[in-house]
């Protein structure tokens, strides 16, 4: 990906970042739509001396593309799309489920609390040439009024008990009455059976898993579906 093609605004933003970071494009094909996704390489630029092992909410989760992200962009490429669907991606960070959705023909909004999150989406986008996604600063404890989507997702979101209530209270604005909410975690991640224990009063849960396979080690995903109770 050559970032003098970028458009301008775009290549401006881009140029502002590479000033502050080591920064390189990254293919990523799922299924028939091919990304390209903009990341940080060198860790402790934006980490600064933060030891995240030793308090996690440190860690700036945004700047990795995770194996739940690869699943769940799997998952809504092949989710049937009427015109005009509508879809808000949560805590979207680099963007590649909101962004795979809008290559597949979802109405995008990408999400999340940082402008500089949000630039790197804009970016990305533009590098993938979907010119139709719109972006928007979300914080869970002071959300703004929200439009209403036909489909909600977040990947890799509920790592911090406190959020848990907002993030319902976001989900209530902004979702349709017989809209869906699909959400992607490593079968791992402690904080997702407490969420889903609190969810369950207002929607109608179930669960699959994904296996993602990996040099490293295989990787068990859960997507989950959540509808609300009509």
């Amino acid at each position: 990906m050559d970032p003098q093609t970028l458009p301008a605004h775009e290549r401006q933003l881009y140029n502002a970042i590479k000033d502050r970071y080591t920064v390189a494009f990254e293919p990523l094909r799922i299924k028939e739509h091919k990304l390209q996704l903009l990341k940080i390489t060198d860790l402790e630029q934006i980490l600064e001396g933060k030891d995240p092992l030793k308090d996690v909410s440190t860690f700036p989760f945004w700047i990795r593309l995770w194996e739940a992200a690869i699943v769940l962009s799997e998952f809504v490429a092949g989710l049937p799309c009427e015109k005009g669907a509508s879809l808000l991606e949560l805590g979207a960070g680099l963007g590649a489920p909101g962004l795979t959705a809008a290559a597949a023909g979802f109405e995008v909004t990408l999400s999340d609390y940082e402008e500089l999150i949000l630039d790197f989406e804009r970016i990305n986008a533009a590098a993938s040439h979907l010119d139709t996604v719109r972006f928007a600063m979300l914080d869970w404890l002071n959300p703004p009024e929200m439009e209403q989507y036909d489909v909600i997702i977040g990947a890799e979101i509920l790592f911090r008990e406190e959020f848990f209530q907002p993030l319902l209270n976001v989900l209530r604005r902004a979702l349709k009455p017989n809209g869906v909410v699909y959400l992607a975690h490593d079968v791992k991640r402690r904080s997702l059976e407490p969420f889903l224990k609190l969810a369950e009063k207002e929607y109608r849960i179930s669960a699959s898993q994904r296996k993602l396979k990996s040099l490293e080690e295989d990787k068990i995903i859960l997507l989950t579906r959540l509808q609300p109770r009509g």
